[in-house]
Formats: structure tokens, sequence, C-alpha cells
């Protein structure tokens, strides 16, 4: 059976719902969560207030499912990961740390993780939420190659999950946090930093 006439079917529906989500993040991005209204976000997307409220209490909750549609968009499939594996250890974790590295300067991702930062007291589970989302997939990629590289005898790593985390801390994070507060950083400084993190933790987890 046809949907009534005028009646969205399923697909219009969640296409609205994804341009909604799409308009207030857009929103929440320029004017900061304080100053985007709910009225800004609707007459932007053509939306009535009652269509936005039947499935969005307040604001707040539009910010949240908003923020957590960016982090999955923004998220490195693990098919992309597994494509970029080599034998070589070296070159796999330098090319990981890019590939995160590059996804996290888009200039979308920089302006969600500074009002991430900006809005952390209000919404403490999106900032984990981010890094937990976003990096989950690298984390897991991560065990699974150090597993396999332990296996051959090349590297003693015992707590997998907590090297994937450490190693994305050394080599991702420094130069992400000088980016995100604006200082753009040339090509040959950020692969020297690449190179240096990943020599320095190789170091620390090939045996003794």
């Amino acid at each position: 059976m046809r949907p009534s006439k005028g009646r969205p079917t399923r697909a219009q529906a969640e296409l609205r719902h994804e341009q909604l989500l799409s308009c207030a993040l857009d929103m929440f991005l320029e004017h900061g969560f304080e100053q985007a209204t709910t009225e800004m976000i609707v007459t932007a997307v053509g939306m009535s207030k009652r269509t936005v409220y039947a499935r969005y209490e307040d604001k707040a909750s539009l910010f949240k499912a908003a923020v957590h549609r960016a982090i999955e968009q923004y998220t490195v499939p693990i098919e992309t990961l597994k494509a970029i594996e080599t034998d070589d250890l070296e070159a796999t974790l330098a090319a990981v740390a890019r590939l995160r590295i590059a996804n996290m300067m888009n200039p979308v991702a920089i302006k969600l993780q500074r009002i991430l930062t900006a809005q952390s007291y209000r919404f403490p589970e999106l900032f984990t939420a981010a890094f937990e989302e976003g990096a989950g997939p690298v984390i897991h990629f991560l065990c699974s190659v150090f597993a396999r590289h332990k296996a051959r005898g090349e590297i003693d790593v015992t707590e997998p999950e907590r090297a994937a985390i450490a190693f994305l801390s050394l080599a991702v994070s420094g130069p992400v946090r000088i980016i995100v507060s604006g200082n753009l950083l040339d090509e040959t400084e950020l692969e020297a930093r690449i190179t240096f993190a990943v020599r320095l933790f190789l170091n620390g987890i090939r045996p003794r």
C-alpha cells in the first residue's frame, strides 16, 4: 500500500532527520551551544518545533544526537585501517598515526573537538564518547597488530589495549592538541614528530 498523500515515507523521514542533525551540528559549531537556539535550527532546516520536540525533548538532547552522529562520521573504518597494514610494524604504526591525525585535522572535526572541550563540564559523557567511539576501531586494530607481531617474537606486549591507548597518546594526541589550538604543523615537522613517537614507542615494547 502506498503511503497517504502528504505523509513522508520512512526513507524520507530518515533523510529529514539526517538533515536536522547536520543543520544542528553546523549551528552548534558556528554559534556554540549557548548561543545556538532550537528556533535557529528549525528555521534553517525548515521544520516545525513540534516535529523536532517529538524526537528531542530539549536543545541538550539535540546537541547530543548531533555530536554522536558527527563522531560516527569521523571514525576511521576498520577496513581502511586493515588496508594500510604491512609486515613492517614501524611503517604500519606510522601510517596509523598519519591516518588518525589527518582524520582529526578535518576542519569540522577540529571544530567538534573544540566545542566538546568547551562543553565537557556540561556533557562529560560526550567528551568520553568522542574518544571511545572515535578511537575504538583504531585501538581494536592495533591490538590485533600487536598480537601478530608478538606471536613472531618481535615485541613483548602483555596489555595490548593499554599499549594501543599509550601509542595514540604519544603519536597522535600531541600533534592534534597543537593543531586544535590553532597552530598548524607543516608536513616536515608533523612527520618528524610521528617518526620520533613511533620509534620511542617501539623501543619500549621490543623484547629486552
